[in-house]
């Protein structure tokens, strides 16, 4: 007897329709896998054999091939178990035909009937509703996270006798409830503004780049806040849309990173990768695509701490996904794109030993060494971060002052050191500035992401700021971009300002961001 019954298989962020075909004949008792399986499908074989014979259904004694169709189209990972098992008992009998038309199953068993989760269970639901299917059956644990999509029926089971129970009488069937909507959840613990006590320059361009999305490179001696003020920046960020952290859901789904049971991601991502990690692991790959810590920060931030460690080949594939907001990834026979809508900042020292620049302790370096140093750090990809800071050592009297408590100390000038402004009260001025871009820009985008075109028409330069935007691009030899670039600042610091356009202040601000200009001159 021949039973079908339809599955999903992942490349990239989709999902793929494949049907399951199972054929009982005669024969010795054998179970074939064709269809271009691979080792985790083919391994399926001894999976269903024994979750059957444990959950007490006979297994044929026949010879079972089973086809996973389209041939050509390469399947991986253990989700084909379910369907496998359910097309077995349709052609053995056990289960009526009729019991699976129009729904669809993924899962993968365990020996004894046990379902476990499978990744990228949201790509396989919004397939199956593509597609027409009226139901979807999957491990409870990935419940929650199907159930995402309007429109689909999803059944969570927690073992093979319970998912048959249920096709036998689908009118018994408890649909799983969409979880509650992105945004709800209480901002993550991290570190606060006000616990970042000087580099006012720091703390501006941090709100810059919260503000329009820019790209961020600070550079300091060690011990000067870079890293803390890099984990603050998430903290500045507006929470995710319905529509931003589906798509964010999906792609951490794609990579099995979501816990058993979760629905939306509602946090934006924050990810440092080690400065050893491999351009694969960046920006993803393998024979079957999978996304790497570039697509993993999607809407979030990518945080490369100790930039100048990285090899140059590594941070060299980060050129055209900075740009475009997304990487496609090339195979021989197929092709995966991953969304990377980030925003990146990178912390570095100014040389080997660290102490270039600082007034008070002497560089070990040579001029050569220096050179090496930052030779690592191409100007192509210099040219594409929008604010490069460079940030000082702060003065003792700045780190002292939280020690001081409620006691009536006073800096030279008499006046009493003011408090450091928090977190709560930036996110509000990034918040207006979101508002105004959203109600400006097409599609509501930040600045940093408007096309060229569109910059033009609505970036409201006044003639005296061109004057001394023509004036630097002549004087630091600004490319093209870094020019570009340098406008797009200006006119978020305008929108921070509530300035319908750009004057020359914001635009002598904006030039205080570009600190490496000309650095291969030296």
């Amino acid at each position: 007897m021949l039973a079908r019954c339809s599955s999903a298989t992942l490349l990239g962020l989709e999902a793929l329709t494949v049907s399951v075909e199972v054929d009982l004949g005669p024969g010795l008792p054998a179970l074939q896998m064709v269809g271009l399986a691979g080792t985790s499908v083919q391994e399926a074989r001894e999976r269903v054999r024994s979750a059957l014979r444990h959950s007490g259904f006979r297994v044929p004694l026949g010879r079972v091939v089973v086809n996973l169709a389209p041939a050509d189209l390469r399947k991986e990972g253990p989700g084909f178990d379910l369907p496998v098992a359910l097309g077995l008992l349709i052609a053995s009998g056990q289960l009526p035909p009729q019991a699976l038309e129009g729904v669809w199953s993924s899962g993968e068993l365990s020996l004894d009937g046990q379902l476990r989760p499978v990744r990228g269970a949201l790509a396989v639901a919004m397939r199956a509703r593509s597609e027409g299917a009226r139901a979807l059956l999957v491990p409870s644990t990935n419940a929650a996270e199907a159930a995402l999509v309007d429109g689909l029926q999803v059944w969570g089971v927690a073992h093979l006798t319970e998912a048959v129970r249920q096709l036998r009488e689908p009118a018994t069937a408890t649909p799983a409830l969409r979880p509650n909507a992105a945004g709800s959840q209480e901002r993550r613990g991290g570190p606060d503004l006000a616990d970042v006590h000087g580099q006012p320059h720091g703390r501006r361009a941090l709100e810059i780049a919260a503000a329009g999305g820019h790209h961020l490179l600070l550079v300091g001696p060690p011990g000067s806040g870079k890293t803390m003020l890099a984990r603050c920046l998430g903290g500045l960020l507006p929470p995710l849309n319905r529509e931003q952290a589906l798509e964010l859901t999906r792609v951490h789904s794609v990579a099995g990173l979501l816990e058993p049971g979760t629905g939306l991601v509602g946090e934006r991502p924050f990810r440092s990768p080690h400065h050893s990690c491999s351009g694969a692991a960046l920006i993803g790959g393998g024979s079957i695509p999978r996304p790497g810590e570039l697509a993993l920060a999607h809407h979030g931030v990518l945080f490369l701490d100790e930039l100048s460690e990285f090899r140059g080949g590594v941070l060299d594939l980060l050129r055209q996904p900075l740009e475009e907001g997304e990487i496609w990834i090339h195979r021989c026979r197929q092709r995966s794109r991953f969304p990377c809508a980030i925003t990146l900042v990178g912390a570095s020292n100014p040389c080997a030993c660290g102490w270039y620049g600082d007034p008070e302790r002497e560089c070990r370096c040579s001029e050569g060494e220096r050179r090496r140093y930052w030779g690592r750090l191409s100007g192509p990809l210099l040219d594409r971060i929008d604010l490069q800071v460079v940030m000082r050592r702060p003065q003792a009297q700045a780190l002292a002052a939280p020690y001081r408590g409620g006691r009536d100390s006073r800096d030279g000038g008499g006046k009493r050191p003011s408090k450091p402004e928090a977190t709560a009260a930036v996110a509000q001025r990034v918040a207006a500035a979101h508002e105004r871009m959203a109600c400006r820009n097409p599609g509501g985008i930040g600045n940093a992401r408007l096309s060229g075109a569109a910059l033009q028409e609505l970036l409201g330069l006044e003639p005296q700021a061109l004057a001394l935007w023509e004036q630097a691009l002549g004087q630091r030899r600004l490319t093209a971009r870094g020019g570009e670039r340098l406008l797009r600042v200006a006119r978020t610091i305008s929108d921070l300002d509530d300035q319908p356009r750009v004057g020359p202040a914001a635009v002598a601000e904006a030039l205080t961001y570009r600190s490496f200009d000309g650095l291969e001159q030296g």
